[in-house]
């Protein structure tokens, strides 16, 4: 490859890896990226050819194509594009087009530097518009071509003030590293092939001189900053007056809500991510009361927000929530939240225990949750039959037209279980709606009073038909309940050790106040059809559980990397220090217990160990001849220096010797022997060219130094 393919092919693959990041970030369709490819072949074709525009043509071109930005604004917004991507689309097709122009045109230098400008202002486009790891990828790739063709460029340019002339003087006498690095350049091959591994090297080097100043530069703003893009629009059913059926709804979707990594072992059974609790039934859906509404500004204290209590520290669980950008201002956590650790000034706790954060603009937003996950022994759940509070009123209340066959069935469901205690009535209800009904997505249930629909005429549903019922048959028997809107756990991703929730893992469940231990405790009479987490299987699967580490990562260590994870990295550090200094000062103290002989014999030891490595080392890069002397080395470049020093020793007998200042051409044609001019010739393209020379050369140069040492002999 001559050299000038070498820099027009880096320079083609920079330009065409900036718009392929602008690709992968949405900010290009794909039919127009495809044209843009053609365009960069055909502009490889044609390269030097008479068929590239000339610059004059070119600029004309540019300049009246600077009026059709405005144009193409105007028209997407007539098409009814996405207002707030009117003026990115427009500037990308801008982009498109002057590139394809300067590509196909005639190029000087200073038309170079403009496309690798624009290639740069692609890149940052397109770091404007994704939040994908796949761009750390593509920037990844754009430096390395940006390095590969930036020295390219430099070379290439210098080049063209060199005046190549021929000399008899080829280098320095002593200059054994530019002797290399000259006969490395002169082969064009030799330097194409080491300009790579150089931007290579630069590259490493720029990644790991970079990553201390982004772990420990200060964070402007919070993690919350990170744009989620368009949203999950439709996000329903964590609102505080919801319709029967819209968890079904919200359950067709498998959007990623969020993912979700716990510290310390939990039950996957035990796992809900709790979202919004409702107390009012209105008979077609739930609502908060007034009383409900009220909520509570909580702010931060010392990193923390504290929005409950706990009896004991050790019985908390840390759940780090990833949450997508989703058109609710609600926080999820497991059940009985104690606190929450995030880049908020406040918070709002209503009286059913539901978070609530600012109204976010479609942010993507990171946060810790701590938990009590304990819930009161059944043992002492059965003998907790004390007296509600007065206040407690909203929670058996029920809707006037409540069709009387519902109280009925309650009364049904506790006798045939005999259930006596509150713990076994809920129980008992919770046991036969799960066997006696049927797990649903579809919304069959329907009329004026759909729950009377579901429990005697349709018999089958989803969750949230299954919560209200419980709910429902509950306060028919005079035991408060609330209905619980929130998640199941997920899927385990393995790879990421963290939890992915998505929309179709959305759920319904019912919480029971129990007065004595003055703890509400979960019930769920879902069919375990409902409650069952499918599991990704296969090749494809394991590749996407990959994808999906790297994205979480890409968002906890790069987009949300806030001082809250400062601080762990911190933590993190002076705790591996703290281990390595135990571990040291370990060692430290065997070694003082160890006698003066007993560690001169080990340190000799290690001493004799490493020698050996080193002389099997040398054995195994240059074989049993590594142990010869370098004089008697029969390697091409030790003979040359063999038989270059023979000659000079047989003409010093004769009275001719090299003088400093001569190289040993000069050398040579000075002694006026055909033979020196030979074996010198020979010697300069073994020591300065990494030639070798073949048997019969050898042959010939041992025959005309024997001739000379005859001569001498004479």
């Amino acid at each position: 490859m001559s050299f000038d393919t070498y820099f027009r092919a880096c320079s083609y693959a920079m330009i065409g890896v900036a718009m392929l990041a602008l690709v992968l970030a949405g900010g290009l369709h794909l039919g127009l990226a495809l044209a843009f490819a053609a365009v960069l072949v055909l502009a490889w074709k044609i390269e030097g050819t008479r068929w590239q525009f000339s610059e004059r043509v070119g600029l004309v071109v540019v300049l009246l194509s600077i009026p059709l930005f405005f144009i193409d604004w105007h028209l997407q917004g007539a098409f009814g594009g996405a207002r707030e991507r009117l003026g990115v689309n427009a500037l990308a097709h801008l982009i498109v087009f002057l590139s394809a122009v300067k590509l196909l045109q005639v190029k000087s230098d200073r038309d170079w530097v403009f496309l690798y400008l624009i290639s740069f202002f692609e890149v940052l486009l397109a770091a404007g518009l994704s939040l994908n790891p796949v761009f750390l990828g593509t920037l990844i790739l754009y430096v390395f071509c940006g390095l590969l063709t930036i020295s390219a460029f430099e070379i290439r340019k210098a080049g063209r003030l060199i005046e190549v002339a021929e000399t008899r003087l080829l280098v320095a006498p002593d200059a054994k590293l530019f002797r290399r690095f000259a006969a490395g350049l002169r082969n064009s091959n030799t330097a194409v092939r080491r300009l790579p591994l150089m931007a290579l090297a630069l590259l490493v080097l720029i990644f790991v001189l970079a990553l201390p100043l982004f772990l420990i530069a200060p964070r402007a703003g919070s993690a919350a900053l990170s744009r989620g893009g368009p949203g999950l629009s439709n996000f329903i059913g964590f609102s505080e007056n919801v319709s029967l059926g819209e968890i079904g709804t919200l359950k067709a979707s498998n959007e990623v809500v969020m993912r979700v990594r716990i510290e310390g072992p939990l039950s996957p059974q035990k796992l809900r991510w709790r979202g919004v609790a409702l107390d009012e039934f209105t008979g077609r859906g739930w609502r908060k009361s007034p009383v409900a509404r009220d909520s509570v500004n909580k702010t931060a204290e010392h990193g923390l927000i504290q929005v409950g209590y706990t009896s004991s520290l050790h019985l908390l669980t840390t759940q780090t929530i990833f949450l997508e950008a989703i058109e609710s201002p609600v926080l999820f956590a497991l059940p009985r939240p104690v606190a929450i650790q995030g880049e908020f000034p406040s918070l709002r706790l209503d009286t059913e225990g539901s978070i609530q954060s600012r109204r976010r603009q479609l942010d993507r937003i990171k946060y810790k949750a701590l938990s009590d996950t304990s819930e009161p022994e059944p043992q002492i759940l059965r003998r907790d039959d004390g007296r509600d509070p007065q206040t407690f009123g909203r929670y058996l209340a029920l809707p006037r037209s409540l069709d009387l066959r519902i109280i009925e069935l309650a009364d049904t469901m506790v006798s045939n279980h005999r259930a006596r205690s509150r713990y076994d009535i809920a129980r008992a209800i919770e046991t036969d709606l799960q066997q006696n009904y049927g797990y649903s997505l579809e919304m069959k249930a329907s009329g004026p009073e759909p729950l009377s629909d579901f429990l005697f005429n349709v018999r089958a549903g989803h969750c949230e038909y299954f919560s209200t019922a419980m709910a429902v048959l509950l306060r028919t028997q005079g035991i408060p309940s609330r209905v619980v809107n929130g998640f199941l756990p997920g899927e385990y991703n393995e790879a990421a050790d963290a939890f992915t929730v998505r929309q179709s893992d959305a759920h319904s469940w019912v919480e029971v106040f129990f007065p004595e231990t003055g703890s509400w405790v979960t019930f769920d009479p879902t069919p375990a059809a409902g409650r069952i987490e499918p599991q990704s299987t296969g090749v494809a699967a394991q590749l996407g559980k990959y994808v999906e580490a790297l994205q979480l990562m890409w968002f906890q260590y790069v987009i949300g990397y806030d001082k809250q994870e400062q601080r762990s990295l911190a933590t993190s550090l002076q705790n591996q220090a703290f281990h390595y200094q135990s571990v040291l000062a370990k060692w430290l103290t065997i070694l003082r217990s160890v006698t003066w002989y007993k560690l001169l014999l080990g340190l000799c030891l290690v001493l004799l160990a490493v020698l050996l490595g080193l002389l099997v080392s040398r054995i195994r890069r240059l074989g049993w001849r590594g142990l010869k002397l370098a004089g008697m080395h029969d390697d091409a470049q030790h003979s040359a220096v063999v038989f270059y020093e023979r000659m000079t020793a047989e003409l010093a007998k004769r009275g001719i010797e090299r003088s400093p200042e001569q190289t040993p051409l000069e050398f040579a044609v000075s002694v006026g022997l055909n033979e020196a001019l030979a074996i010198t010739s020979a010697y300069n393209r073994v020591r300065f060219g990494s030639q070798r020379l073949s048997g019969t050369e050898q042959e010939q140069i041992e025959q005309m130094l024997r001739e000379l040492e005859q001569q001498s002999l004479n």
